[in-house]
């Protein structure tokens, strides 16, 4: 990958790191602010564009411009699937708590699943199954809502992750497809990301454009209709390329003072699933308080405030002092060490039936 949109330390992307905190400050914004009735900026979209970021990681992953050789691949998918499983653990067990929020992570885990067979696919077989899931998943979760709920309960349960849910996969996919793709067209590319910026912007005018002239359809956030996947996920496409573009060395002086001026957000975006995981524990928290003692307002701009400050600071002390978020780091060493545990022992097996080599005498 081009070196103009990295950070000093390799492994992170400027400007996917401001999109990722971006997104996850609008969560905050989105679960925590005051309600007036009217729909927000970042309602639905802050969780459409984490998981268009989530497709792009993945396609960083597993080789970005340059997909990793097959004799490579076995062990980045199993490493991608142990992480879908882990998020699948950690959203039902957030899910327990009472935060008053509809957790996203265990969805998050089901679409990894999903896209772990197809990681490696042509950027035209990824486009034509985003299209495909654009039109095709809408209407097959109004047939299913439109269908009650006389059914199993493991049958509600699996109908509820794919297709009708707060995050139904199958929906979401196609903005994790379409992160692949940007990530495979090479993200440090000046024309990759103009064409992100340009097909989002394009994306975004077709989908609110017809919710706004034809009838009966709608764009408005979590509708799960076809105009909002491609309005809003056109939406987070733009943000997306026009960060990396801003972001990147090629800005000179502007972008150099735009990463030190977002470097708090992207700190925040470097330590996502902490920070995501402490805000539902916090709201949690917040509930308990408000419901027994009274003394807390949920929804409150007290409560946003004091959220986003204190995460600010505390991802840039964090960032600064001990690198790599706690919850990171747990994912990266559970999903990265079977796989190298497993190497070991084959490696051991091997030497263990290994022939002894015959001592010839002279």
């Amino acid at each position: 990958m081009s070196s103009s949109v990295l950070t000093s330390n390799a492994s992170r992307v400027v400007g996917l790191d401001i999109a990722r905190g971006l997104a996850i400050l609008g969560m905050f914004v989105a679960h925590a602010i005051p309600r007036g009735g009217g729909e927000l900026l970042v309602d639905g979209r802050s969780s459409i564009l984490f998981a268009s970021l989530a497709g792009v990681s993945v396609g960083i992953m597993t080789g970005s411009a340059r997909p990793l050789e097959r004799g490579r691949r076995a062990d980045r998918v199993v490493g991608i699937i142990l992480r879908a499983l882990i998020l699948l653990v950690l959203g039902f067990m957030l899910n327990i708590l009472n935060s008053e929020v509809a957790v996203i992570l265990d969805y998050y885990g089901v679409m990894f699943l999903l896209i772990a067979p197809v990681l490696f696919a042509p950027r035209w077989t990824l486009g034509l199954g985003a299209a495909v899931l654009l039109v095709g998943a809408p209407m097959l979760a109004a047939v299913l809502n439109g269908a009650g709920p006389t059914m199993q309960p493991l049958a509600a349960l699996v109908r509820g992750y794919f297709l009708t849910g707060d995050y139904p996969a199958l929906i979401f996919l196609p903005f994790l497809l379409v992160g692949l793709i940007a990530a495979r067209s090479d993200l440090g590319r000046a024309k990759t990301q103009f064409w992100m910026i340009a097909g989002g912007v394009l994306a975004a005018v077709l989908g609110y454009g017809a919710a706004y002239v034809l009838p009966g359809l709608t764009a408005r956030a979590h509708s799960g209709s076809t105009a909002e996947i491609l309005g809003s996920g056109g939406f987070a496409l733009a943000v997306i390329g026009t960060l990396l573009w801003l972001t990147a060395r090629e800005r000179g002086r502007v972008g150099q003072v735009l990463r030190a001026l977002l470097w708090p957000i992207g700190a925040t975006g470097s330590m996502a699933l902490t920070v995501y995981t402490l805000q539902i524990l916090l709201l949690a928290v917040a509930v308990g308080v408000r419901d027994n003692f009274h003394t807390i307002d949920y929804p409150g701009w007290p409560l946003l405030l004091g959220m986003t400050f204190g995460s600010l600071v505390f991802v840039s002390l964090w960032r600064r002092f001990l690198g790599k978020g706690p919850l990171e780091r747990g994912l990266a060493f559970a999903t990265r060490e079977p796989v190298s545990r497993a190497k070991a022992r084959a490696r051991a097996r091997s030497h263990d039936a290994a022939p002894e080599p015959k001592i010839q005498n002279r």
